[in-house]
């Protein structure tokens, strides 16, 4: 495991949180799209870069 798939993936946790938060907060859906596709995204490229597959 590298340093930066560590940064990835507490990024993408982190954003994953967003989402549940702004979804209780009723904040527009747009919002919580972005957010959820940024957060997926961190999640998918440190998986990615753990596995080696991305490097």
């Amino acid at each position: 495991m590298t340093g930066l798939s560590t940064v990835l993936i507490v990024v993408g946790l982190f954003l994953a949180g967003g989402v549940y938060s702004f979804t209780r907060q009723k904040m527009p859906k747009g919002v919580v799209v972005l957010l959820a596709v940024a957060s997926g995204m961190c999640l998918l490229a440190g998986v990615l870069r753990i596995q080696g597959i991305w490097e």
